[in-house]
């Protein structure tokens, strides 16, 4: 497990008590900045694409899951994350690829071997 800064840490809590109030645009800009500073900080970029997908915006949160799932490709949360952005933009066949992914997960599979 990596590091984190307590800098980044301290930025991540933010935006998660922005989540927790609704102030989606805060917590967006903080999780982004987390992540501009700390581009393998998957909990930071999880997060992003949960805030981004909240407040509307799917395409962006497909691209922040697509980057959790790179960082963590055997993360069950991760896929089924991601599957729930795609749905949320119609595209029914990635979202459904990815939920597969999840579901091999769940049963004690791997996406990549470690």
């Amino acid at each position: 497990m990596e590091e984190i800064p307590s800098e980044i840490e301290q930025l991540f809590d933010d935006a998660n008590g922005d989540l927790a109030v609704g102030e989606l645009p805060g917590a967006i800009d903080k999780y982004r900045r987390c992540v501009e500073q700390l581009p393998n900080f998957f909990d930071g970029w999880h997060a992003l694409g949960m805030a981004l997908m909240k407040n509307g915006n799917y395409q962006d949160a497909i691209e922040a899951g697509k980057k959790a799932v790179e960082l963590r490709p055997n993360d069950q949360l991760a896929w089924s994350s991601l599957s729930l952005f795609y749905v949320r933009n119609s595209q029914i066949k990635e979202a459904e690829a990815a939920g597969a992914k999840a579901r091999i997960l769940s049963w004690g599979g791997k996406i990549v071997r470690e």
